[in-house]
C-alpha cells in the first residue's frame, strides 16, 4: 500500500479527502464520579490498557489525557514481532500488516578504507531469524496504532472512549478507605469549560502520563538514571536520493561525521532518521543548543556522502540527548499493603529510541497490568495478585535499559581508524555482530519471567523444550479438526481476560476411553478439584475463565469429531450451542508438526498453561492434576 506521494496526512490511508481522515473528538461532558479504574494518558501503555479494560462491562473505566484529541503524526513507529502477536490478540494486526513497512532486512555501511569521507555497504542480513514468530517486524506511526486501540475500544462491550483537554492536578490516596481510595482532581483545558476542576474518586489509578508524570511524582517516585550527554536528531522526511538502501533499514557510520540509523516509513516514499549531532557538557540539556531542523538536514548530508539527499517534506521532527532512567517500583504500595495506584510506560522508565523498544514495552506493560485490575475487579483473583505488576514489569525495564545503555554507546563510539587498529573505537564489524547477537531481544521475544505466583518452577520443562516457562507462548501452525482449516495455535489467545491451557495429547492418544487425554477432560469437568469447576462462576459458559484446547499427533482425517469428550465441545451462550474449535492436529500436509517444532514429548504429551498476555504460566504433565489445582489455587479466589 503506497501513499504519501504528494506530502504527508496524518490519519487512515484509505479514505481519499484528507478532511475527511480525521473528526475532532465529541465533548464527552463531565467526568464520572467514581470509577474503577482511572487511566491518566492516551499513550501507548495508556489505551493498550483501556482496551483490555474495554472488554469488561462491568468494568467501569475512565482514561483522560491532556491534548485536546488523538495523536497525528510523529514519536514511536516500531512495531516487534511480539508486539504484533500481542496486536492479534487485540484484532488488528492484520490491519497494522496491510499498512505498514515490513523491516525484511537490515544493511549496514561503513567508511571506505580508500577514501574515508565517503561510505560504502558493508553487510547486509535477515532482520529477524526464520521462525522467530509468524508476525514481521513492521514500521507503522505511533498514531495510527493508537487509532486503532481507539477503534477496539469504541467497538467494544463498554463503549470506552477517552476524555481529552483534561490535565491531572494531583491525587490524594486513602489506603484505610474501602471503596475508592484514590481521589483525583483534573483542569478542565478545552476552551468552553477552561479552567474547571473536576474531580474523580478511583479504585485504582494508572499514570501513563510520560516521562514527567504527575502520577508518579504523586506517589514519591522518581526516575533515577544517567544521561550519555549525547545530542540526537530525529525526523520524517519525504526526500529525493540516490542512496541505495533508502528503502532497507540501514545503519550508517561515517568516518568523522556521525552515524545514522534509517528506517523506511509505511506508505513507500517517507523515511525516518536518527542522526547523531553534538556531544553535550556535562549537566547540558539538548534545548540549549537551539538545534534547527536545516542542521539534521545538512548532518544527514554529510554522513551519506558520496550520496545526495534533498528534503522536500518534513513531516515532523525532534531533538533528543539519550539517557537511561528508572523508577525502583512501578506502583505505591510499601510490602505492608496493597497499591492502589501504578505507573507504565515513559512515566516509569525511559531510554533512547534507536533500540525501536520504547512503545513496545510500554504497552507491554499495560497488556501486564490490564487483564490482573480485570481478574481482581471482577473477584476472580486476590489483590495481592497485583503486586506481580510491579515486579514483573521492573526487572524487564531494568533489562531494556541496560540493553539500551550498551547498544547506544556502541552507536554513538568513534570508529577505529584503519592506520591505528590498536586504537580506541568500535569496528564496524563489532556493531553487525551486536545487532544479530541482539536480535531476539529487539524482536521483543527474549522476555521471560521468573518463578512467581503467577510463573511455575520448570520441573516438568523437558515435556516441552520448546516452550519455555516465562516466555510468551511460541505459536505454530495446525490444522483446526473440525473443518480443516489451517490456523496458527496461538491464535486461539484473545485479550478477553481468559487463561488458556493446550493440552498435547500423548503417542497414540486420540481421546478414546482408556487415554490421558480423557481422564484429563473428565477431571476437569466433573472432579470438584477442578480449576475450571472451582473458579469458574456458576451460570457463566464453562470457558469463561479457563479455556481448554486439544492438540492431537495424528492428521486430522484420521480422527472422529463424534468420539470426542464432551468437555471439548462445550455448549455455551443463551442456546446452548456447540463450540466446536477447541481441537487442533498437526499441519502434515505442509510439513508443520507442532510437536516437533515446539519439542513436546510424543510418548507423554503435556499441559501448557498460558497466562492471558499470552506468557507461558506452567508446564505440567497431562495427568498432573494435583499441581495444576494447586497453582490455579494460589492466585484465583474459588467461585460458588
Amino acid at each position: 500500500m503506497q501513499f504519501h506521494l504528494n506530502g504527508f496526512e496524518p490519519g487512515d490511508p484509505e479514505i481519499f479527502h484528507p478532511e475527511d481522515r480525521y473528526n475532532a473528538p465529541a465533548d464527552k461532558g463531565p467526568l464520572p464520579s467514581e470509577v474503577d479504574v482511572l487511566i491518566v494518558g492516551c499513550g501507548p501503555a495508556g489505551l493498550t490498557l483501556a482496551a483490555q479494560l474495554s472488554a469488561f462491562p462491568d468494568i467501569r473505566t475512565c482514561i483522560v489525557d491532556q491534548r485536546s484529541g488523538p495523536l497525528l503524526r510523529g514519536q514511536a513507529d516500531g512495531i516487534a514481532c511480539r508486539t504484533m502477536e500481542m496486536f492479534h490478540a487485540f484484532g488488528f494486526a492484520e490491519r497494522v500488516m496491510r499498512e505498514s513497512y515490513w523491516v525484511n532486512e537490515t544493511s549496514f555501511w561503513k567508511p571506505d578504507d580508500l577514501k574515508r569521507e565517503n561510505i560504502i555497504r558493508s553487510g547486509r542480513i535477515d532482520d529477524t531469524e526464520d521462525g522467530l514468530s509468524e508476525f514481521p517486524h513492521v514500521i507503522l506511526n505511533q498514531a495510527r496504532v493508537q487509532d486503532f486501540f481507539l477503534d477496539v475500544m469504541r467497538k467494544s462491550p463498554a463503549r470506552l472512549e477517552p476524555h481529552y483537554s483534561r490535565r491531572l492536578i494531583d491525587l490524594a490516596t486513602d489506603p484505610t478507605a474501602s471503596d475508592y481510595p484514590v481521589t483525583a482532581r483534573l483542569e478542565r483545558l478545552d476552551p468552553s469549560h477552561e479552567g474547571e476542576i473536576e474531580i474523580i474518586r478511583a479504585r485504582y489509578v494508572v499514570g501513563c502520563d510520560g516521562a514527567r508524570s504527575t502520577v508518579r511524582k504523586s506517589i514519591g517516585r522518581a526516575l533515577h538514571g544517567d544521561s550519555a550527554n549525547h545530542a540526537w536528531g530525529v525526523m520524517d522526511v519525504l526526500a529525493v536520493t540516490n542512496f541505495p538502501d533508502i528503502r532497507l533499514k540501514a545503519l550508517i557510520q561515517s568516518a568523522g561525521e556521525g552515524s545514522i540509523v534509517l528506517i523506511p516509513r509505511e506508505g513507500g516514499y517517507m523515511v525516518r532518521i536518527y542522526v547523531e549531532l553534538d556531544k553535550l557538557n556535562e549537566n547540558e540539556r539538548v534545548a540549549s543548543r537551539n538545534i534547527t531542523v536545516d542542521r539534521l538536514i545538512a548532518a544527514v548530508q554529510r554522513i551519506l556522502h558520496p550520496h545526495t539527499f534533498e528534503v522536500k517534506e518534513v513531516a515532523w521532527w525532534s531533538v533528543y540527548e539519550i539517557g537511561q532512567r528508572l523508577t525502583d517500583k512501578f506502583d505505591d504500595a510499601p510490602r505492608e499493603r496493597l497499591p492502589h495506584v501504578f505507573i507504565a510506560g515513559d512515566a516509569c522508565h525511559t531510554h533512547s529510541p534507536k533500540a525501536g523498544q520504547g512503545m513496545n514495552v510500554s504497552m507491554q506493560d499495560g497488556f501486564n497490568l490490564g487483564w490482573k485490575l480485570a481478574a481482581v475487579l471482577q473477584g476472580r483473583s486476590r489483590p495481592e495478585l497485583l503486586h506481580s505488576y510491579s515486579a514483573e514489569r521492573q526487572t524487564i525495564a531494568k533489562e531494556l535499559i541496560d540493553f539500551d545503555r550498551e547498544w547506544s554507546a556502541m552507536l554513538s563510539a568513534p570508529l577505529k581508524s584503519p592506520d591505528d587498529p590498536d586504537g580506541e573505537g568500535v569496528e564496524p564489524a563489532e556493531v553487525q555482530k551486536y545487532f544479530v547477537r541482539s536480535g531476539r531481544y529487539t524482536a521483543g521475544t527474549a522476555t521471560r519471567y521468573t518463578p512467581s505466583v503467577l510463573t511455575g518452577e520448570a520441573t516438568h520443562q523437558h515435556l516441552a523444550k520448546g516452550l519455555t516457562i516465562g516466555t510468551r507462548f511460541h505459536s505454530a501452525p495446525v490444522i483446526r479438526l473440525v473443518d480443516a482449516k489451517p490456523v496458527q495455535l496461538g491464535h486461539c489467545a484473545k485479550a478477553d481476560g481468559r487463561w488458556r491451557i493446550y493440552a498435547f495429547a500423548g503417542k497414540d492418544d486420540h481421546a478414546q476411553p482408556s487415554s490421558r487425554l480423557r481422564a484429563l477432560c473428565d477431571f476437569l469437568a466433573d472432579s470438584p478439584n477442578s480449576p475450571v469447576r472451582r473458579h469458574t462462576p456458576a451460570g457463566a459458559d464453562i470457558d469463561s475463565v479457563i479455556d481448554i484446547r486439544a492438540v492431537f499427533q495424528q492428521a486430522h482425517r484420521t480422527l472422529a469429531i463424534e468420539t470426542m469428550p464432551a468437555f471439548l465441545l462445550p455448549r455455551k451462550g443463551r442456546y446452548g450451542l456447540c463450540d466446536y474449535e477447541k481441537m487442533f492436529c498437526p499441519d502434515l500436509k505442509n510439513g508443520h508438526d507442532v510437536f516437533e517444532m515446539r519439542g513436546i514429548d510424543r510418548e507423554q504429551g503435556c499441559t501448557v498453561v498460558v497466562r492471558p498476555d499470552q506468557y507461558i504460566a506452567h508446564v505440567l504433565p497431562l495427568d498432573g492434576y494435583t499441581e495444576l489445582s494447586a497453582f490455579f489455587d494460589g492466585f484465583m479466589l474459588r467461585q460458588s
